[in-house]
């Protein structure tokens, strides 16, 4: 049996977490006072900018809107079109503080669409490298990340408010 060591993952596991009723991304827009500990980078009236808690790659985070919908058509075209504004801001800061060589950026909408959260509408920013991916997670179903999750997240709240303005 293979093993891979993640030493860093240990603050994770043994941590005291706290048990979320109901839709985990209104519990984040509604818990305004622990934006470290739920990885939030950015929040605004409308929707909030949030790291994603099992990305695809290092640097994988969110848009929410507040407004809790599984249906894009029910969103405010308003809240759409600026976090849309939003999401190419962090484009911006996904490839000037993280060097991203591309960015993926999607939807799922519904359990058919692969959504992992189907009740709460959210877009994807995930950032890609030349030769990010490799055998591992399609035969071992595994995924590798080189970087430490905590380090990408204080590295982007740092900058977060130059971006999101």
């Amino acid at each position: 049996m293979e093993r891979l060591y993640a030493p860093w993952r240990t603050q994770y596991i043994t941590s005291n977490k706290k048990q979320i009723t109901g839709c985990v991304f209104c519990h984040i827009a509604k818990t305004l006072d622990d934006d470290e500990n739920l990885g939030v980078l950015h929040r605004d009236e409308n929707f909030f900018i949030v790291m994603n808690k099992y990305p695809y790659s290092p640097g994988h985070f969110m848009i929410i809107p507040n407004y809790h919908t599984a249906n894009l058509e029910d969103l405010d075209p308003k809240v759409f079109t600026k976090m849309s504004i939003f999401a190419q801001k962090g484009v911006k800061m996904l490839k000037e503080v993280l060097n991203a060589q591309g960015v993926n950026i999607g939807m799922n909408l519904g359990k058919s669409a692969g959504a992992g959260i189907a009740e709460h509408i959210h877009l994807h920013l995930v950032p890609r490298w030349q030769g990010d991916t490799n055998f591992i997670t399609t035969i071992g179903e595994t995924r590798v990340y080189s970087s430490d999750m905590d380090e990408i997240y204080k590295k982007l709240k740092n900058v977060a408010a130059d971006y999101f303005r």
